[in-house]
């Protein structure tokens, strides 16, 4: 239970502060509270908030948008990014007339029927080249949905030209988180994505890039940009408008004229556009741009390195078996793993060690740092914009300390 939160800090019932590498599962970027985006919600009060109706500044965050990110060219806004997936999955289907989808093993996208599958399947024995059965992750699902899913391994090239050759004339789309913020941090091997652009390409296929928590980590151009690779179709939230709910539907105009009024495909909602998330969106995006913020010697390639070097370091002097791999402001941590191998696929982290993984978070815990981890997912862990580099310093002390208690029972 928090009582309330501030710039990289929580506080319990109790008034006990711990240093947050959660960040609301990523949604914090500038941290809690920000004052430019405290304001921004503070001027929607003074404008009556206007749900349900157009203002000037719904316009101004699309054009900011499409100045920033690569693939919009035209841009919708939605709630959250599981109806924003949702919407971009119905988007491909009506624009393509196809009705399948290929995602990979360990990528989430949202909490709706079409997409909840194989988000954390078990561990297998690697088949390169295989596709896998849809795990659905929740009950309530229809079966015959899961005849609509094709399933892959991330970063597994000849997998993906199987599903092409079984089933490309029926693939509307190619979904990935081009960087598997929701598995950890497990980025593309050079080329995958290049190699996804052109087989969608020559296929017809759309592909999409599910920026949820990617968006803005590497950059104000998303992983997009910092790939170089532009999709068909983007979805963005969390991080877009500093946890503010929010979320972007983007694309190619081409395909964005599928979406009605000028195509057959449904997209609206009551709260869509509201002017809390566009008003800090735009707030955000400022912040985002400023100079120096990703790349100056406090940024967050600055923090990142920081942290991540000394992460390794602790776990290698304490003897505590752990991968950690980060880019940008998000991270991983594999406990049970070889820390010298690189993670290039869910399956590699599907037997991590789950037991060690709680164990260092209740210590962290008891030494004032909140990370996060729940039954099915590996943990959520980044850091923000307001972690200086005095607190990441306090942090790997704490984390020390934390792995000295964990002692020779964490060297599995």
């Amino acid at each position: 239970m928090v009582a309330r939160a501030g710039g990289p800090w929580l506080y319990d019932l109790d008034g006990r502060a711990y240093l947050d590498f959660h960040m609301g599962f990523g949604t914090t970027l500038l941290g809690h509270g920000h004052p430019a985006v405290r304001q921004a919600i503070e001027r929607a009060l003074d404008l009556g908030i206007a749900a349900g109706a157009e203002t000037v500044y719904q316009t101004r965050l699309a054009q900011r948008l499409v100045e920033l990110v690569p693939a919009a060219e035209q841009v919708r806004f939605a709630n959250s990014g599981s109806e924003a997936t949702q919407a971009a999955l119905r988007l491909a289907r009506a624009h393509t007339g196809r009705w399948k989808v290929l995602k990979f093993a360990g990528h989430f996208h949202g909490l709706h029927e079409h997409l909840l599958y194989s988000a954390h399947p078990p561990r297998h024995e690697p088949a390169p080249g295989a596709l896998l059965s849809p795990m659905p992750e929740s009950g309530g699902m229809p079966p015959a949905l899961a005849e609509l899913v094709v399933v892959a391994e991330w970063n597994d090239q000849e997998a993906v030209e199987r599903a092409f050759r079984l089933h490309g004339n029926d693939l509307a789309a190619v979904i990935c988180e081009p960087i598997n913020y929701n598995s950890g941090c497990i980025p593309p091997r050079p080329g995958f994505l290049e190699f996804l652009r052109r087989i969608t390409s020559d296929h017809g296929t759309l592909l999409i890039f599910d920026e949820v928590l990617s968006g803005f980590r590497t950059g104000v151009s998303c992983a997009q940009g910092y790939y170089g690779v532009t999709p068909d179709v983007c979805v963005l939230a969390k991080a877009v408008a500093n946890g503010v709910p929010l979320a972007v539907l983007a694309g190619r105009r081409e395909v964005m004229a599928s979406l009605a009024p000028t195509g057959p495909a449904a997209h609206s909602g009551t709260y869509s556009g509201h002017l809390f998330g566009v008003l800090a969106a735009l707030a955000t995006l400022d912040e985002l741009a400023r100079p120096g913020f990703y790349d100056g010697p406090a940024g967050i390639f600055a923090t990142a390195e920081r942290l991540y070097s000394g992460l390794r370091e602790i776990f290698a002097r304490r003897g505590v078996r752990c991968r950690v791999q980060g880019l940008g402001a998000r991270f991983g941590l594999y406990f049970g793993l070889d820390p010298d191998e690189e993670v290039w696929q869910y399956n590699q982290v599907a037997g991590h060690d789950a037991a060690l993984l709680r164990r260092f978070i209740r210590a962290c815990f008891g030494r004032g740092l909140y990370f996060h981890c729940y039954d099915v997912s590996l943990g959520h862990h980044g850091f923000s914009a307001a972690h200086t580099l005095g607190e990441i310093e306090l942090a790997l002390d704490r984390i020390d300390d934390a792995c000295r208690e964990l002692g020779g029972r964490a060297n599995g």
